[in-house]
């Protein structure tokens, strides 16, 4: 694994997460016209998720390659 890689795996996870939250806040949007409690039920763990891929860290193999251990 090479700095590439890293930077690559950084936007991967970002971009995974910038597709998932429109679809997750259109999910929370209906749901919560049709079925409000329900519906949020389903859409919260997607919402999440994306939330998680944005802001995931980089992994221990980055942070020693490009010198941040913090």
């Amino acid at each position: 694994m090479d700095k590439s890689d890293c930077v690559q795996e950084k936007f991967s996870s970002r971009t995974l997460g910038f597709i998932i939250l429109p679809f997750g806040l259109l999910l929370a949007v209906a749901s919560f016209f049709l079925l409000p409690v329900f519906g949020l039920i389903f859409a919260l763990p997607v919402v999440t998720l994306a939330v998680m891929f944005i802001a995931a860290p980089q992994s221990k193999v980055c942070r020693l390659l490009t010198g941040k251990n913090a």
